[in-house]
């Protein structure tokens, strides 16, 4: 599953032009300092980062829904009749807990895992 996740993300912004006009006019009046400051904040900031009046969470709320709307109107349908919206499930879920694969991890170093990232590689393989 999450590892259709950022693929349909993109396909879902770029490939309706929908979508990629409303992703377009979110970042229009960004700043080349404000995408660097995201571009060194987010990385220890995570989604809590912020940015103007809110946080990163608050974009990606806004662009999973808009590329959500994108992949709905592909209307790529699989033989079951869901549409290509169904592998943003796991993005939807973060964006919806606030909570990524990387929180969960670091809960775990911190944790059960005893400071150890040995097990990462038994407890997240894919």
């Amino acid at each position: 599953g999450e590892i259709c996740a950022l693929p349909a993300f993109w396909v879902g912004l770029l490939y309706d032009e929908t979508a990629l006009n409303a992703a377009a006019d979110v970042i229009a009046d960004w700043t080349a300092e404000e995408r660097n400051a995201l571009r060194d904040g987010v990385p220890m900031g995570g989604l809590q980062a912020k940015f103007r009046k809110g946080t990163v969470l608050d974009l990606a709320r806004e662009l999973t829904e808009i590329s959500r709307g994108g992949l709905v109107r592909r209307a790529r349908l699989a033989p079951d009749g869901r549409d290509e919206s169904v592998y943003l499930e796991p993005v939807q879920r973060i964006v919806e807990s606030g909570r990524t694969t990387a929180d969960d991890m670091l809960a775990l170093y911190h944790g059960r895992w005893g400071g150890s990232v040995t097990p990462v590689f038994k407890e997240f393989a894919f």
